[in-house]
């Protein structure tokens, strides 16, 4: 998949989008450089005793480099998204007693949103990774309240089952956080910053 922008300076290397995520396409997109897409092919299963995270950071840097060995003339990017409820890593839910089970726990609670970026580039040497940390309050919920919402966004392919973005932002009494794209799935701010480290010009 491709994702084609004119650019007001040509960038000498191409860039590959490390993730079969719709939601970190589309804020890529954002930046408006050419970019195609690759799917790496990456365990996610936690480490005993990892840490929500060491986990993301460790699979954001393991989904760059996987997709490096197959592009390694590209600047690649990789991401990962874990859900922090007092130290105990929750992600993509996958059907709906799941996400119910996840609303419930994090009603009420303070969540830690880790989302680790990884940019890597194996024909200049380059890797860096950077962790984009969010803190989320949520309203202590209602069964018939959880109910509502997943059956109106049905978010079971996303990390604490909610769309901030969208109406899971109802779910919600507080956001805090300093690159406000993290939350949805890859922080801008400092993508834009790593991938001029690496030498792609975004202006």
């Amino acid at each position: 998949m491709t994702s084609n922008f004119a650019t007001p300076a040509a960038n000498s290397r191409p860039l590959v989008l490390g993730s079969s995520s719709r939601y970190r396409r589309e804020l890529l997109e954002r930046l408006r450089i050419p970019f195609t897409v690759a799917s790496p092919e990456v365990d996610e299963t936690p480490h005993t005793g990892e840490s929500p995270r060491d986990l993301a950071l460790r699979l954001a840097l393991a989904k760059a480099q996987a997709v490096a060995a197959l592009h390694p003339e590209a600047v690649v990017i990789g991401s990962d998204q874990v859900a922090d409820l007092a130290g105990q890593p929750l992600g993509k839910p996958g059907e709906h007693s799941k996400a119910v089970a996840q609303l419930r726990q994090m009603r009420g609670q303070t969540v830690l949103f880790q989302t680790a970026l990884a940019v890597v580039c194996l024909a200049s040497g380059f890797e860096k990774v950077e962790l984009a940390e969010v803190r989320v309050v949520f309203r202590d919920l209602s069964d018939a309240e959880i109910e509502a919402y997943l059956q109106a966004e049905k978010p079971y392919d996303c990390a604490g089952s909610a769309k901030s973005e969208g109406l899971g932002i109802a779910l919600l009494e507080s956001i805090d956080n300093d690159d406000p794209t993290a939350l949805i799935g890859l922080p801008l701010i400092r993508t834009a910053r790593l991938l001029r480290q690496a030498g792609v010009k975004l202006l």
